[in-house]
């Protein structure tokens, strides 16, 4: 299987403090790979370094065999490296379509002078953005909510909405952080479907999850990280056995049960 992803030697330093240390990592086009770990560990710093909010402070990250270490977050996007946030982020004051048409403006090509006078350039683009926001609508499932208010959706359904924004980028790599933080266990069942859906859509996922029970059950690998190293690498159960992950993070209780 071809990588999609390859991080090299990936290293980030807060002051005298690694946060991520010398990350070797490979995502496989089409897999889903859950990253692990305790808090603190550094999950969510290697979503940062991929993505470009942070620069790393050395080693290197490849997408699709392009280094992309120094790219700004909408250059990542624009390749095809879309991710959502442990606390969701939505344009709360507008509706469940207009989130996901907002979205859509990273493919668009009208500027300033379209917008202001309605160029056939601007319409054409508004025909697209809706076309894509109705077709995401439908895989995550939000149809009949999509003239309520963001604000104003159940919680589970704020989650959809997340993803359904990183979604309507066209991502290749979709990197979801947390995406089952505060739901309950039905709703952890139905959001692993919609991960579930959009492997099928021909797009890689990296996911940052606590919940063990959904890790064991959607991931093809997991990586467990802590203190900024990567400790473990391999299938759901052979990781879950590892001694040293059960020191690190699960638990002897884990492995009891």
């Amino acid at each position: 299987m071809e990588a999609i992803m390859t991080l090299q030697e990936l290293t980030r330093f807060f002051g005298g403090l690694s946060a991520v240390n010398k990350l070797n990592l490979k995502v496989q086009s089409g897999e889903i790979l859950s990253l692990i770990g305790p808090n603190g560990a550094g999950k969510t710093t290697v979503f940062n370094l991929i993505t470009g909010t942070l620069i790393p402070t050395q080693g290197k990250v490849f997408f699709q065999d392009q280094d992309i270490t120094r790219l700004r977050p909408y250059e990542t996007t624009a390749l095809g490296v879309a991710r959502t946030f442990q606390t969701t982020s939505l344009f709360y004051d507008d509706t469940v379509l207009d989130n996901l048409m907002v979205s859509y403006r990273c493919r668009t090509r009208m500027g300033f002078w379209d917008a202001l006078i309605q160029t056939h350039r601007c319409r054409e683009d508004e025909r697209r953005c809706r076309q894509k926001a109705e077709a995401i609508l439908e895989l995550i499932g939000l149809q009949e909510r999509a003239s309520k208010l963001a604000n104003n959706i159940p919680h589970e359904s704020q989650k959809r909405l997340a993803v359904g924004m990183a979604l309507v980028t066209e991502p290749k790599l979709l990197l979801l952080d947390e995406p089952m933080g505060g739901l309950s266990e039905e709703e952890n069942s139905s959001m692993m479907t919609l991960i579930q859906k959009v492997r099928k859509q021909g797009i890689t996922i990296l996911l940052i999850e606590h919940k063990m029970k959904v890790v064991m059950n959607i991931s093809d690998r997991v990586v467990v990280l802590n203190y900024g190293q990567k400790i473990a690498e391999g299938p759901p159960m052979e990781v879950s056995s590892n001694q040293a992950v059960i020191e690190a993070y699960l638990g002897e209780g884990y492995a009891e049960a």
